[in-house]
């Protein structure tokens, strides 16, 4: 079929009709386009409307800051302003530093190596910038976008001028903009030159050696001009840290940050790689002026505190030097200094040559409050032992990483059984008491008195190395244990010693020793406190037990305690002695014997102080001899110096806490147990548990025994004296009571140790019964008896004569009197006998032993006799001795008795 024919005009309009279509659809997809743009328009704006909106705040308060910078002063631009050092008072002023003479250098008399090796190092574009290093400054701001604001700065040489000019240390906005604000008015006013020679003349270098003119004399010996590369890089590189970087103190820091510098020296092209090398093959040491040529340090006493003060000054988070006019706020104590440095001076010392080092820190805050370096700590190269971590502290550590940890972690008591017996470590190697010995079971309080080896390394055992390490680094102690540190390890100071057992008299409250506590900068009026916070290292209950146990290392009245020499008497204090040992190959290399220790120890507190002492000599080639008394020079130092410092000071005693609880146990138990009234007191043990894991049952090791009664009792009469003989297996902890009963009163005469008795007094026509009863503690025997007759003496036969009888007489009746009987009852009262013969409870009444006096301490006779009488208040024969043990009172006392012999032992010897 053919298709319809279409006209021209249809093919026209169809055509018109497809390019209208067409032009549509791009007109729609236009359309799309033009809004997405719009939001893109308008985030931009908004974003730059922000931006100009921050800019102006910034400019705004940049401004505001700027308005209140001080004014520039040339005399504070080129001098250094020495700080002031006061003491834990807040008032002492510590003489110690001040600014030195300075070597000044004029700009063109600066070696031009000088200042590249300057300049590669704090400001390689200071030619470049207008006081300000925006390229610089843009790593500074990323870098504390990353690790948090001031964590890296952007200082230029113009703003570290102005900084340790006129701005305090504080790392805040408004320091940044004055010092901003300042540096580049700094640079309208000053040319670059003069400036490197304010900055070149000023810096601190070390201690109080002002600008790199000084510094090169100080250390070398000659003036700048003379200088090699090596020596002008090690200089450029000292001011990020003075004194860490001394050369003379500190050779190898200082040979390595100078080669760092040589680095950035070739970097930026101011050096060639050949020369580069070359400098860093140099010998730091060989260089420096000699020992002899050097200028003397300033010393006195108070020197290495105050070296102290400043190693921590560098150390704080802050950007803080001395030659900037700060008042610092010291922890010394001026009188205790000056007893260490008594103490240190003394005739103590066994010989010249022997070294000794002291750290007192408070207990409470850990303020360093004086340190001892050494017995003559004087020149420019000297050691400070006190703060020297390369000696081994020996047994001092036990408390620390085995006791204190097993209380802590194990809920151990004081009276935690263990027992000294052969042990090795993992590896197979045997572990060695200092005598050789093993004394068996025992409580953890007496193997820390005894310091023994093998129960402190078993400890640790139960402990665990993790648990211990993370005991130790709670007190401040960053070391790596193993089995072997329960007996000793390095990396501990005199002053880490001290503050870790500080903690222990604190309550477990741990405190980083310090010397400083607040930084006041020059404008009087800005503060920062600096001192570090205290933290709980441990439960008050472990704190207090530790104490105690440690009470008993000093106790004069504990046999075999090892820190005698170190008790003083009214001062409560704890402590613990320490001993290094050398290895048989030392012993063998050095020509030593086995007594002798490369080192002694001790460290000892009370609540108010803590003192830490180490002894030996520089080198270990020479050895303290620990079989003489040369092993106890330690305890003698702590003693004398914390005598001194103790004397003006009212010191507490330690206070047990709630969380602990005393109970006295059977030592030996297993668990513990609870003593019980039949323990002997030889194994009575008063001992420490914390609350809620004390024991509650009551030990049956020990029950009530019973005692055979003396056998072979015999009693042989001389005269008026009964001398009474026994026999008896037991011959140790057993005593016999002896008593007479006669007339039907019975009462005791004595109480001894002895077999044999001897009673004077008998009385004619009387039976004497003696009782003899072993006695020991609450244990009676049955009683062994004797009986003594004594026979009347024979009457005599009368004639009677022969009465007669007369006759009564009558008389009248008269009443008779009957005489009343003066003793109704019966007794013998003023007659021959004695007085009141019978007992009635305190001895004046009937003959009946009645009272609650009846056998009472001293050896049962407590009547009211004295000692003429022996207790009889009559006036009859002479009484038999007082009781061995007795104060000659008696109960009914026998004293007057007819001499007789009983005829049934009457021939016995």
């Amino acid at each position: 079929m053919s298709e319809k024919p279409v006209s021209r005009e249809q093919r026209r309009k169809a055509l018109e009709q497809q390019k209208k279509t067409a032009r549509k659809k791009p007109g729609q997809k236009k359309k799309k386009a033009s809004s997405g743009a719009s939001w893109i328009k308008r985030i931009v704006l908004a974003v730059v409307l922000i931006g100009v909106v921050g800019l102006l705040s910034g400019l705004g308060l940049f401004a505001y800051y700027a308005s209140s910078a001080p004014d520039l002063d040339e005399e504070l631009l080129r001098d250094p302003i020495s700080p002031k050092f006061l003491a834990a008072d807040g008032k002492t002023e510590i003489p110690f530093m001040t600014v030195e003479d300075r070597t000044y250098v004029n700009y063109e008399d600066i070696p031009k190596e000088m200042e590249a090796a300057i300049l590669a190092t704090e400001d390689n574009r200071f030619y470049e910038h207008s006081g300000i290093d925006v390229i610089r400054l843009g790593g500074a701001v990323l870098a504390n976008i990353t690790g948090g604001f001031g964590s890296q700065g952007a200082s230029t040489i113009t703003q570290q001028v102005i900084k340790n000019s006129f701005l305090s240390n504080e790392k805040t906005l408004k320091r940044k903009a004055q010092e901003a604000y300042l540096a580049y008015k700094l640079e309208q006013e000053y040319t670059k030159e003069e400036i490197f020679e304010m900055y070149f003349n000023k810096i601190l270098m070390s201690g109080n050696t002002y600008g790199f003119g000084t510094a090169a004399e100080h250390f070398y010996g000659k003036p700048l001009s003379e200088l090699g590369l090596p020596e002008m890089a090690l200089l450029a590189g000292m001011p990020q840290s003075p004194n860490n970087y001394n050369p003379f103190n500190h050779p190898e820091a200082a040979e390595k940050r100078r080669n760092i510098v040589l680095s950035l020296m070739e970097q930026h092209e101011k050096i060639t790689t050949a020369q580069k090398e070359e400098a860093q093959a140099a010998p730091v040491t060989e260089m420096l002026l000699a020992e002899e040529n050097r200028p003397k340090a300033p010393t006195g006493e108070y020197t290495a505190f105050m070296e102290m003060v400043q190693s921590e000054l560098e150390s704080l988070s802050g950007d803080y030097s001395l030659d900037e006019g700060l008042t610092i706020y010291t922890t010394l104590e001026p009188d205790v200094q000056k007893a260490v440095n008594e103490t240190m001076s003394s005739d103590l010392f066994f010989d010249d040559k022997v070294e000794s080092a002291m750290t007192i820190v408070d207990t409470q805050t850990g303020a360093i409050r004086a340190i001892g370096a050494g017995r003559d700590y004087s020149g420019d190269v000297r050691i400070n032992y006190a703060t020297s971590r390369d000696r081994v502290v020996g047994s001092t550590i036990k408390p620390l990483v085995a006791y204190g940890p097993a209380i802590e972690y194990l809920d151990w008591s004081t009276g935690q059984p263990i027992v000294d017996e052969p042990y090795s470590y993992e590896g197979g190697q045997q572990v060695r008491n200092v005598d050789g010995n093993f004394l068996g079971g025992m409580t953890i309080r007496e193997a820390l008195y005894r310091s023994r080896n093998i129960p402190a390394v078993k400890t640790l055992k139960e402990v665990g190395a993790e648990d211990a390490k993370d005991f130790v680094r709670k007190l401040g102690l960053d070391i790596e244990v193993f089995e072997s540190t329960a007996l000793g390890s390095t990396g501990i100071s005199t002053v880490d010693l001290a503050g870790a057992f500080a903690a222990f008299g604190n309550d477990g409250i741990y405190t980083k020793p310090h010397t400083i506590t607040k930084l006041v900068f020059r404008d009087g009026t800005t503060e920062e406190v600096v001192k570090p916070e205290s933290v709980p290292a441990m439960k008050d209950s472990t704190a207090y037990m530790v104490t105690d146990m440690l009470r008993d290392v000093v106790d004069l009245n504990v046999p075999g305690a090892t820190g005698k020499e170190a008790a003083l008497s009214g001062l409560d204090l704890a402590g613990k002695t320490g001993t290094s040992n050398y290895t048989q190959e030392d012993l063998a290399k050095y020509g030593l014997d086995s007594s002798s220790a490369p080192d002694v120890w001790f460290a000892g507190y009370t609540s108010k102080y803590s003192v830490s002492v180490w002894s030996g000599y520089p080198t270990r080639e020479i050895g303290i001899d620990t079989a003489s008394n040369e092993r106890l020079l330690a305890q003698r130092l702590f003693a004398n110096a914390m005598s001194k410092i103790s004397s003006s000071a009212e010191t507490d005693n330690f206070k047990k806490p709630e969380s602990v609880v005393e109970l006295e146990i059977e030592a030996g138990s297993s668990p513990l147990r609870l003593a019980s009234a039949f323990t002997p007191y030889n194994l009575r043990s008063t001992e420490l548990f914390v609350r809620g894991t004390e024991p509650t049952q009551v030990s049956e090791e020990f029950v009530q025994e019973e005692l055979d009664a003396p056998s072979g009792l015999r009693a042989s009469v001389d005269g008026q004296t009964a001398n009474l003989t026994w026999n008896y297996d037991i011959t140790e902890g057993v005593a016999f009571e002896v008593a007479v009963e006669v007339d039907g009163n019975s009462s005791v005469l004595t109480t001894t140790g002895d077999r044999a008795y001897s009673f004077s007094g008998l009385e004619e026509g009387k039976t004497y019964t003696f009782r003899v009863t072993a006695v020991s503690d609450d244990l009676r025997s049955d009683p062994a008896s004797v009986a003594v007759e004594v026979a009347g003496a024979p009457e005599e036969e009368i004639e009677e004569e022969p009465v007669e009888e007369e006759e009564p007489v009558e008389e009248p009746e008269e009443p008779v009197e009957t005489p009343e009987d003066e003793n109704p009852n019966g007794n013998d009262n003023g007659n021959s006998d004695n007085g009141n013969s019978n007992d009635n409870g305190n001895n004046n009444g009937n003959g009946q032993n009645n009272g609650d006096n009846g056998n009472n301490g001293n050896g049962g006779n407590n009547g009211n006799g004295n000692s003429g009488n022996s207790g009889g208040n009559g006036n009859g024969e002479t009484p038999p001795p007082p009781p061995e043990d007795g104060e000659g009172e008696g109960d009914a006392n026998p004293a007057s008795v007819p001499d007789a012999t009983p005829p049934e032992e009457n021939d016995q010897p």
